[in-house]
């Protein structure tokens, strides 16, 4: 099981999507997801509409560069007219351990023909994935539950090649992530194809590991 640090390492919201919320990941050894959008001609990190404080994501590319394209880039792209720049600095950076998701099905066209690894996503509404022959892996995120989130929906995307992060259910609000870890836990899966994207890398990390 690999963790992503959602929006990097923090400890209150306001830390969310900084420069060092993404820095402090890397350094305590976590890939993470993190929002980009361009401003101003610039590619940038913000959750919503950006503005001239949004931390340029060049600087983050460089730090994956620096810690040797170990840690996963999750790279939620929200909106069009992306796909030069990120493919120029995924080029530059010489970075292949990214994808790309949440995309509009129009560049998740683009992306594909360019040939930029990407997620496609399986949720409660969205239960027949787009592009999935074409996909590296499955964004799966239960937005109103994890009931549907079988053993046997994920070994057979296991099966099919895919790589698989799971949204664990605190990204949404809920309490109880842990019973949802445990589940997976006891799933006799290839825990390697598998990432799991949380607000709690540490104890994720606990969890799982030890």
């Amino acid at each position: 099981m690999k963790i992503l640090a959602h929006r990097g390492y923090w400890n209150t919201a306001i830390e969310k999507n900084s420069g060092l919320a993404l820095r402090t990941a890397l350094e305590k050894s976590y890939g993470f997801e993190s929002d980009v959008r361009d401003y101003n001609g610039h590619l940038v990190i913000s959750h919503n509409i950006a503005n001239k404080d949004s931390f340029e994501a060049e600087q983050v590319f460089k730090w994956l560069f620096e810690f040797r394209d170990n840690f996963c880039f999750a790279i939620n792209i929200k909106a069009d007219g992306l796909k030069d720049i990120l493919n120029d600095y995924i080029k530059k950076y010489n970075l292949t351990n990214y994808f790309l998701f949440d995309m509009s099905v129009p560049q998740m066209v683009e992306f594909n023909e360019m040939g930029m690894r990407f997620f496609t996503r399986q949720s409660e509404v969205e239960v027949i994935p787009c592009m999935y022959e074409q996909a590296a892996g499955i964004w799966i995120d239960g937005f109103f539950g994890t009931e549907w989130i079988t053993e046997t929906l994920l070994q057979n995307h296991i099966e099919n090649d895919k790589e698989i992060c799971l949204v664990s259910p605190e990204l949404h609000g809920r309490t109880d992530y842990r019973e949802f870890w445990e589940k997976i836990k006891e799933y006799n899966l290839d825990f390697d194809k598998i990432l799991i994207c949380t607000d709690v890398p540490d104890e994720a990390k606990e969890f799982f590991y030890e």
